[in-house]
């Protein structure tokens, strides 16, 4: 996982990856079948272990979750214990016609991710948590690329605190709900 998300899937070579993992190549064709069906794997690892996402669904309010969700990226993207960047963005930046399955996969992955936030901030609309001029197609397309800034600006070296200030930024357009009226005696 962690040598496709320094070097993509295009940028990683069965060389690479056999040298990484220590077999043979017919070794990891028998445990993986092929290139892509590790990446794959590597792909549902790093999902797994980017449970910020998950973490976020639990949060009261719509303008937690999008806080969830963008200092959850900012965090992991941030964690100069990981490899700089997003492997999911890394992995489709460049790829090569005969790789056009991986990079439709990663669209795929990355459309569900919008459609999640969309979900979850429908529901958010429909309970009066978001104002009723809200789009919550339009706010989880913007929390998706806000999300994906952060991991570009990850990859080009921008420290955690950098990033959690671009998500402190963006939460500062979140739409507010305008507060009861008061009654009048």
């Amino acid at each position: 996982m962690a040598l496709f998300w320094r070097q993509g899937y295009e940028g990683t070579s069965l060389s690479d990856l056999t040298r990484e993992l220590g077999v043979t190549r017919p070794s990891l064709y028998a445990a993986f079948g092929s290139k892509e069906e590790l990446f794959l794997k590597a792909l549902d690892l790093y999902e797994a272990r980017a449970g910020y996402r998950q973490a976020a669904l639990r949060a009261p309010t719509a303008r937690a979750y999008a806080r969830a969700l963008l200092e959850g990226a900012a965090d992991l993207h941030g964690d100069k214990r990981n490899p700089p960047g997003c492997l999911g963005v890394q992995g489709a930046l460049a790829c090569a016609p005969e790789s056009r399955a991986i990079r439709d996969e990663l669209a795929r992955r990355r459309a569900f991710g919008e459609r999640a936030i969309r979900e979850r901030l429908e529901k958010a609309k429909a309970l009066g948590d978001l104002p009723a001029q809200a789009n919550p197609a339009d706010l989880a397309r913007y929390l998706s690329v806000v999300i994906y800034g952060i991991t570009v600006q990850a990859a080009g070296g921008a420290t955690r605190r950098e990033l959690r200030a671009v998500a402190e930024l963006a939460l500062c357009t979140w739409p507010q709900i305008a507060p009861p009226a008061k009654l009048s005696r």
